[in-house]
This record gives structure tokens, C-alpha cells and sequence, in this order.
């Protein structure tokens, strides 16, 4: 009934990089995010008035009715995802590649659409630096698959078929709302590639105003693996993070906290 809150399974699809396409590429894209979608779907057997969805230009929200088994959208729908994609961008310049956000929760309908904290939650994970990291560092994979905290222990934590939990990477990313912890699959690999948000985003408290430059070996150390030097320009009071072990640290405060 439309003002009131029904629990829902929410699946929110984006497509990377359709910022970069053109008026006239964007209409092929969309007809090809929809057949992907809609096909996985119905090979799911998850159709109307059970899935309810709702158009976001370069993407999708779609909201199941409580009696869909969420298990079979985690498995299922996602693997049959993955293939159609794969063949949707069979000897394409440029592929079809999608951003997926699961969550579940409260979802209240009215005359325009679907609302509430879940649904935002779904399109925040979709749309993080985080989950277009990894899929931009995933070479060559069509799909990466964002599972919010509370799906990952109710639906993918118990495994069952087309669902690994050992396939999913955990990440802390930062949303709008605050840090929160998702759980990223890339299909048909092991593990996702490796990725973090940008540094502007997970930077400790008390860092702000801090600049460090990315670490770098010498060419000694890079043939040898043996210890290398790093120099850091800071400008302002805070903590120095650096990716791995450094043996010597130059630091350079010049103009900076005093």
C-alpha cells in the first residue's frame, strides 16, 4: 500500500563510465543494461508485480517483493548476469560493464517512486570509490558486486549454489552517511582486485592538511628488493601513512606545522 514500508530486497545496477559516451552511443547502452538486467531476471524467474524497478538513466533500481528468496538473486541472478554481459560484449570496442549494489530493508512506495534508508544505501555502495576502483582495476571483467554488511551475513556467509563467500573481498568505505563495511565480488575470479578509496576519503582524524607523496623505490631496491628511501613533503600537523616497511624516512617540514 503506497505510504507505508514494506521489507524488500533492493538491487541497484550503474553503468561505469557512461559519463564518457556520447548522446548518440547512450540510447545503445541503455537498451543493452535492460536486456542484461531483464534477461537475468526472468532467467532467475523474478518477474512483475514480484520486481518492481525503476529507471536511473545510466542505471536501475529494482526492489523484490519479500517473497523473492534473496539467495537466489545473490546466486542465480548474478551469475546469469555475468554471462549475459559476457556475451552482450562479444568483440565490442566498447563493453557493457556494471556496478551492482545489494542490500535489504524497509522500502516505502508512493506515486514516484521507491524511498528510505535502504534504498539509499544500495545506490551509495553502487556508486562508491571503492566499487569503481576495483571494477576499473579488474581488467577485463563486465561486473562487480557490492553487497552491503547485513547481506553478506545472511546470504552469501551461508553459501549455497553459485554463491562462494571465499570470493568476496571485505572493504570499510566511505558514504555520505558515514564509514561503513561492503563486501565486493568481481564474477568469475578468486578475489577482487585489490583497491582502496581515495586517500581524501579514508584519511584518519586528525590528518587534514597533511600531503604526502606516493612511495617510491629506488632502482637499487627495486632489482634487489633490499630497503629503500622515502621522502615525504609534509605540510601541516598529522600522522605519515606509508603502503609497506620503510628503512629510512626523510621529512621535510619546512613551512609546515611548527
Amino acid at each position: 500500500m503506497e505510504g507505508e514500508a514494506a521489507y524488500g530486497f533492493i538491487v541497484n545496477v550503474d553503468a561505469q563510465g557512461s559519463g564518457l559516451l556520447s548522446d548518440t552511443e547512450k540510447p545503445e547502452m541503455r537498451r543493452r543494461l535492460y536486456d542484461v538486467t531483464g534477461t537475468a531476471f526472468e532467467q532467475a524467474g523474478i518477474r512483475p508485480p514480484r520486481l518492481y524497478q525503476e529507471d536511473r538513466g545510466d542505471g536501475i533500481l529494482s526492489v523484490l517483493a519479500p517473497d523473492v528468496p534473496p539467495a537466489r538473486v545473490v546466486g542465480e541472478w548474478v551469475q546469469q548476469l555475468h554471462q549475459n554481459l559476457r556475451e552482450s560484449n562479444r568483440d565490442l570496442r566498447k563493453p557493457l560493464r556494471l556496478r551492482v549494489g545489494l542490500h535489504i530493508g524497509r522500502v516505502t512506495a508512493d506515486a514516484h517512486g521507491r524511498s528510505g534508508r535502504a534504498v539509499d544505501l544500495a545506490c551509495r555502495l553502487c556508486d562508491c570509490g571503492t566499487a569503481k576502483a576495483i571494477l576499473k582495476a579488474a581488467d577485463g571483467a563486465p561486473l562487480v558486486v557490492i553487497a552491503s554488511d547485513r547481506v553478506h551475513e545472511d546470504f552469501v556467509l551461508p553459501g549455497g549454489r553459485w554463491v562462494d563467500p571465499e570470493h568476496y573481498r571485505r572493504h570499510d568505505v566511505e558514504l555520505k552517511e558515514g564509514r561503513t563495511t561492503a563486501w565486493f565480488m568481481v564474477p568469475g575470479r578468486s578475489q577482487p582486485p585489490e583497491s582502496v578509496e581515495p586517500a581524501e576519503a579514508i584519511a584518519p582524524a586528525g590528518t587534514k592538511g597533511t600531503q604526502a607523496s606516493t612511495p617510491s623505490r629506488t632502482p637499487a631496491a627495486t632489482e634487489t628488493g633490499g630497503p629503500f628511501v622515502q621522502n615525504i613533503h609534509q605540510h601541516g600537523d598529522g600522522e605519515v601513512i606509508a603502503a609497506e616497511r620503510i628503512e629510512t624516512l626523510n621529512i621535510d617540514r619546512r613551512g609546515g606545522g611548527r
